[in-house]
């Protein structure tokens, strides 16, 4: 019988630049089944050779199985100022280079007009990312937003229209594509107290991608204080240490019959940091597995 491969698979999110290979022979031996890149944030180095990249990755990643689940770029490239336009060449670069990494994924912030509201900066959104969904469907690839708020509310957008289920509607609605999604991760949701099952449960079937990260939220300092009264009332959290229970979130893609990765965002986490970074991510990562359901045990026949 071939060895089963859950379709959920589990990983760690690690920057794209020329020390990446090396990186990669340091922490798959730990696990991770997955590989999500981060070219920069709100930049884009055009220097990276991401073909030479690609093959250096693979030829590390084949004797583990491991694969790249998305290719992923963070900034704004609704903006017309230099970096906005250097991000928004990166994205159609990826899109270019992305079979290369045997990656059908490709995500990151919409971007949209800083200062401007959510209804306006969509329709903005979708004048650009219509144009590169076509470009990627033309290539079998899927973009999805991730949904960092980057200081965005409803009437005043920050760096990411893309931050709340009512602002997704209106950018996948906008672009109109099928191969452009969402990718999840149930901290900025907490940050916002919006309860992230709820919204896993509607939005399930347009999630493409899902980014690793918990949060814990202090509801003795909100009572006391509430989220305005400059007390820390929210910390982002490796998966493990903070509220979520996982296995429900798991357990609702399963469900839904989801197919993909989730991927550890590290680097965040108030305590498992410095030092303990990795710790924490191993910790995490099987962390995720347990919830997953543990090790795969065959059916008797």
């Amino acid at each position: 019988m071939p060895d089963f491969v859950d379709p959920i698979r589990l990983g760690t999110v690690v920057h794209g630049n020329a020390k990446l290979p090396d990186y990669l022979r340091q922490i798959l031996p730990h696990g991770f089944e997955t590989v999500q890149i981060t070219f920069g944030h709100m930049s884009f180095d055009h220097s990276l050779d991401l073909e030479r990249l690609a093959k250096d990755c693979k030829e590390v990643m084949a004797p583990y199985g491991a694969r790249f689940a998305a290719l992923s770029l963070f900034g704004n490239p609704v903006s017309n100022e230099a970096k906005g336009v250097e991000v928004r060449e990166g994205w159609k670069k990826v899109i270019e280079h992305a079979h290369h990494f045997d990656c059908d994924l490709v995500s990151g912030f919409s971007g949209g007009i800083t200062g401007g509201t959510v209804p306006d900066s969509a329709k903005a959104v979708a004048e650009v990312f219509k144009p590169l969904a076509r470009r990627a469907g033309e290539r079998g690839l899927r973009l999805a937003f991730e949904n960092c708020p980057m200081g965005t509310t409803w009437r005043k957008v920050g760096e990411n229209t893309a931050f709340s289920p009512a602002a997704w509607e209106l950018l996948l609605d906008g672009i109109g594509e099928s191969n452009v999604g969402i990718e999840w991760e149930p901290c900025h949701l907490m940050g916002m107290l919006i309860d992230p099952v709820a919204v896993l449960r509607q939005w399930a079937p347009r999630i493409f991608h899902i980014q690793g990260k918990d949060a814990t939220i202090a509801h003795d300092v909100i009572r006391t204080h509430g989220i305005h009264g400059g007390k820390p009332w929210f910390w982002h959290r490796t998966p493990g240490f903070g509220d979520s229970n996982w296995t429900d979130l798991i357990t609702i893609l399963r469900q839904h019959n989801w197919k993909g990765a989730i991927d550890i965002e590290g680097w965040h986490d108030p305590v498992y940091r410095g030092e303990l970074e990795m710790t924490g991510q191993v910790f995490g990562l099987n962390y995720l597995k347990r919830c997953r359901g543990g090790p795969f045990v065959a059916n008797p026949v």
